[in-house]
């Protein structure tokens, strides 16, 4: 693997993953755990949804040109990147949390609320879907790395990594610091870097 293909697969596995950091610090402000075994099985969904899409966009490639590939890919990652910045945006004209009807999006907005039972602890039951709101920017990254022949298995071992990093760091640095605004920023990082990489593989 070249340097620009390594620096892609790095870049990959941080964006599709600073939503984490957002959850771990909202997690750690309000004294929430997750348990190491929770936290593995949120970067196990990640890794096989980046795994997936990766391997439908390796497939997709065969049937375009190269140039078609890069093209889509630049598209879809860009997207997802100017979709990721706008929410904070969003989120202010959005409908109240309590007409919310997305599991996905009500998580996302108040990841409390994966703790059904009140534990102050993420069980392993209520991981499962919160690993599948976190990966959904890893559907994205995984598509990405597949339609322009990164490799496909180092970029879903870099998200699962990054993820399981991120939520287990960032939990613990809210809890002792309370820096509820590294969310939105984390947000607008990953933006940033989904639409620099977009922009950079077209070029």
């Amino acid at each position: 693997m070249n340097s620009y293909g390594l620096l892609a697969v790095v870049v990959i596995g941080l964006a599709s993953n600073l939503d984490n950091a957002g959850v771990g610090i909202a997690y750690g402000v309000r004294k929430i755990r997750i348990p190491w075994y929770s936290n593995l099985a949120i970067a196990i969904i990640s890794f096989l949804a980046t795994l997936l899409s990766g391997l439908f966009g390796n497939w997709l490639a065969f049937w375009i040109h190269p140039w078609i590939g890069q093209l889509i890919g630049t598209i879809v990652i860009v997207s997802v990147g100017v979709w990721v910045l706008l929410q904070p945006f969003v989120e202010k004209k959005a409908v109240p949390l309590d007409h919310e009807t997305n599991p996905v999006t009500r998580l996302l907005r108040n990841p409390e609320e994966a703790d059904k039972d009140s534990s102050k602890s993420i069980s392993l039951g209520e991981s499962i879907l919160l690993g599948i709101a976190l990966a959904m920017n890893a559907l994205a990254g995984g598509f990405n790395a597949g339609i322009t022949h990164l490799n496909i298995w180092y970029t879903s071992l870099s998200v699962g990594v990054f993820s399981f990093v991120l939520l287990a760091l960032c939990a613990e640095f809210g809890e002792k610091y309370a820096a509820e605004k590294l969310g939105n920023r984390a947000t607008i990082i990953s933006g940033l870097l989904l639409i620099f990489l977009g922009i950079h593989q077209l070029l």
